[in-house]
Formats: C-alpha cells, sequence, structure tokens
C-alpha cells in the first residue's frame, strides 16, 4: 500500500504536508529510480510550482542527473514531450483538479506514460530507506525546453484530419479554467482554423474563474455562452490540461462518461476490432458501443495511472475515466484534454450532424457521481463496514454493490482528497436518485456513528 503516491501522483498542501525539503528528498528518490538523465520537469499554473520546479531541478543535478526546464505546460503535453524528444523520465509539478493551497509532483516514465504502481512503491522504499545516489562523480546541470508546446501541438493536429476540419469553419468556446490548456488549446484551434471565444484564460493559480475541476454545477458561463454565440461545440479543462468536459450546441453539459461513448463510437467505426481500457466506475453502456464493432472491454481500478498503464501493454486503442480524461493510443496513452478536443472537432467534421444529435442516439445512460467528506482512517473503516454487509460484492477497488450491470453503486476512498466518492449506474434518473441517496445516507451514518469512530 502506498504511503504517499494517491490516484495520481503526490499531492498534499504547500508548506504543511508537501514542503519543499520533502520535494527535495522525494525529487532524490526519483532520480535513483530514473537513474539517469536527462529528464524534463514541467508545472501547472498553481502559485507554489515556479519555486517547487526550481527544487526538483536542484535535486536532480544534486544526485548527478541533468534536467530541462519546459516552464508552464499542461501535463499531456509535458508527457508527449518526454516521449518524442528522447528525454529518460519527466517530473510534472501539480495538483491537477485539487484546491490551489495544494500542489503535487507525478513522474512520468521515458515512454510518455505515468510510471505503473509498481514502480511508485520502489520510489517510496528508496525514500523511506533514505537509500539515494550520494555523492555523484559530477553534478548535474539545468537546461531550457522550448519545444514541448510545438511538439505536442503538432503532434495532436497529425492525429486529426486537418483540412477538414478547416473546411467546416467551426466555431469553439474554450473555458480553460484559468489552468494550463492556455498555453496550448488556443494555439491548436487557431492552428486547425476553429473560431474560438475564451472563457477564464488568463493563468492564475488561485483559479478564481470556477475552480479548478469542471463540474456540471461550475459550468453555466461555458453553457450560456455556447448557447449565446451559437457555438458548435464547448470544453472545459481541469487545472493542468489533462481532463475535459463537453458542452453540446444546446448548452447541455455532458459526462465524461457520455462525451466518451460518443467518442468511442466515432473512433471504433473507423478501427472495428480493437481494444478499450475504463474503471470500474464507469458506466455500462461502453461495452454495448464496443460489441457494435466487434470490440473487447478490460476494467481497471479507478485511476489513469491503471488505465494507461493497461493500455501500453494491451496496445488499446481507447482508454478514458468518468471524470472527462480520455486517452487516444495513437497519440499517447495519457489523458489528454487538447487531443481529446481534437478528436471531438474531427467528429462534427466528418458526421456533420450537431452534438446534441451524437448523443441523442447513444444507448440510454444515467450515470452520477457525489462525495462525503471523511478522513483517510475513517473511509477505511467504512469500507470494512459495507464488506461485511455486502459479502458478495466486488472489492477490487473499494466496494462494487451491483443488483445487474445496469444498477450498481460504487464507494471507495479518494486518492486525492480526504472525502469517500459515490459512484452510481440505474435504469432510469429516477432510480438513480434513489440509489444514490439511499447510499450517500448510509455513508454518513456510518461514519457518524459514535462505535465506529472510536473502536479499533
Amino acid at each position: 500500500m502506498a504511503k504517499f503516491f494517491g490516484t495520481n501522483g503526490i499531492r498534499g498542501v504547500f508548506s504543511e504536508d508537501f514542503t519543499l525539503e520533502f520535494v527535495h528528498d522525494m525529487t532524490l528518490a526519483i532520480a535513483t529510480y530514473f537513474k539517469k538523465g536527462p529528464i524534463l520537469v514541467g508545472y501547472d499554473g498553481r502559485e507554489s510550482s515556479p519555486i517547487i520546479s526550481k527544487v526538483v531541478c536542484s535535486a536532480l543535478n544534486y544526485a548527478g542527473i541533468d534536467c530541462n526546464n519546459a516552464g508552464l505546460v499542461p501535463t499531456p503535453c509535458l508527457e508527449y514531450a518526454v516521449k518524442k524528444l528522447g528525454y529518460s523520465g519527466g517530473i510534472m509539478i501539480t495538483a491537477s483538479h485539487n484546491p490551489p493551497q495544494y500542489n503535487g509532483i507525478k513522474p512520468v516514465a521515458k515512454d510518455g506514460v505515468e510510471i505503473s504502481r509498481e514502480d511508485e512503491l520502489i520510489i517510496e522504499d528508496i525514500f523511506l530507506k533514505k537509500n539515494w545516489i550520494k555523492n555523484p562523480s559530477k553534478w548535474g546541470i539545468t537546461g531550457k525546453e522550448d519545444k514541448a508546446i510545438d511538439i505536442y501541438v503538432n503532434g495532436v493536429i497529425s492525429q486529426v484530419d486537418s483540412q477538414k476540419i478547416k473546411s467546416k469553419n467551426l466555431k469553439v468556446v474554450l473555458d480553460l479554467g484559468n489552468g494550463a490548456q492556455a498555453v496550448t488549446a488556443p494555439t491548436f484551434c487557431k492552428s486547425i482554423g476553429c473560431e474560438t471565444i475564451l472563457i477564464n484564460e488568463k493563468i492564475n493559480g488561485l483559479f478564481p474563474g470556477r475552480g479548478s475541476e469542471p463540474t456540471p454545477q461550475n459550468l453555466s458561463e461555458l453553457s450560456k455562452t455556447v448557447q449565446k454565440n451559437n457555438a458548435d461545440l464547448g470544453i472545459a479543462f481541469d487545472g493542468d490540461g489533462d481532463r475535459s468536459i463537453f458542452c453540446d450546441n444546446n448548452g447541455e453539459i455532458l459526462s465524461g462518461d457520455k462525451s466518451a461513448l460518443v467518442l468511442t463510437r466515432f473512433i471504433l467505426q473507423k478501427n472495428p476490432n480493437s481494444l478499450v481500457v475504463t474503471c470500474l466506475n464507469s458506466g455500462s453502456s461502453i461495452e454495448l458501443v464496443a460489441n457494435e464493432f466487434n470490440s473487447q472491454v478490460i476494467r481497471t481500478k479507478v485511476g489513469s495511472v491503471e488505465v494507461s498503464r493497461k493500455m501500453v501493454p494491451t496496445n488499446a486503442l481507447i482508454g478514458f475515466e468518468e471524470n472527462g480524461g480520455f486517452m487516444f493510443g495513437k497519440h499517447n496513452q495519457v489523458r489528454d484534454g487538447c487531443m481529446t478536443l481534437a478528436l471531438m472537432l474531427e467528429l462534427l467534421a466528418t458526421n456533420q450532424k450537431p452534438l446534441s444529435e451524437e448523443t441523442s442516439s447513444l444507448p440510454p445512460s444515467f450515470t452520477t457521481k457525489d462525495k462525503v467528506s471523511c478522513s483517510q482512517e475513517n473511509s477505511k473503516k467504512l469500507i470494512q463496514s459495507l464488506k461485511k454487509e455486502f459479502t458478495s460484492s466486488d472489492t477490487t477497488d473499494g466496494i462494487k454493490i451491483t443488483s445487474d450491470p445496469k444498477n450498481w453503486v460504487m464507494i471507495r476512498p479518494s486518492g486525492t482528497e480526504p472525502i469517500i466518492r459515490i459512484y452510481g449506474e440505474a435504469e432510469s434518473q429516477q432510480k438513480l436518485d434513489a440509489l444514490m441517496l439511499k447510499y450517500i445516507q448510509k455513508a454518513r451514518s456510518i461514519i457518524s456513528d459514535n462505535t465506529f469512530k472510536t473502536n479499533p
């Protein structure tokens, strides 16, 4: 069980549990794991990111490893540049969608994909034993990497029919969320001939526009702007630009599951007999879509690392999470907000139907998620309590309580915040609302039970 790595990298509140001393020592452990350079370092727009990047680079150099700093870039840009420019690995400084006071670090392997769970444990072992490189034969040096953004944008464009997209003069609203895609997504849209309207385009580590995580509740401005400008599409990115939530031409915000179904169907039409990887908490309709094109679905634990690292050895074409993280294997086996936008634009240009029509023809799907504040200790006890009550449930990742493939609830501790997440799917909205209410109340009741709190 990892002590520092969560669902996605290492995160904490800057200067409290995520101190510069901790960052320095953890980077020494990561450097020892990498063994050699050069390493590419990049960071998101959080206020603490520039100073953390200096500590990361100096610690790499102290371990005798050369590195280059790409500056402020989206996570998928850094990952793609590691692979394409031949780096031995990468370190992205980001806390993704966490609140502004958080920051984090995410190691990237030389193939441009997040390191595996097994490798995370290797790094933690080096860190805990302080068994890192000491007294190298020479110190490393830090340089600059100024090709990352260009190579990333060009890489995205190369995966779609850019001429077809240009010919349609599509109008797109970009809600950049004051985050890192502000340095790449507008450039991409301009290069591909789209008319763009920008929201929350100024990078600001406090995320004053709507917060760092795009949710249906905070995307009303995106919805209104799409409707007001008669746009073909709206998209909102998270803080580090690897996830994307779409808004259709009518201003309706799509769930990550729904946009993934639309894209999967479009991609599999051209690439039947393919492999799709997704998590246990994604809706059941993906199997129906995959079956249409003689394709297979593999399910993993929750987390982009789980999906990405399953895609690599299986050579899967598509991977996705229900939170808006979509992965296109031909580009890179990681979540990529800009690549996802490119695919959606190609879909609209090819099918020449509004996005609202594309989604209306999908298999009916009613999915949602919620969260309940809960300490890490209490979340473990909650899962234990539920496992005792529902003995035949899937306990691969938290607990998934299923009556049939279309009716289930999944409860698991967050790997990034002191909360539990509750996911559900049902045959109708009414059944889904009732299911979620039942298990949210059940979870709160167990958490607030005094006996539960005090007993070991």
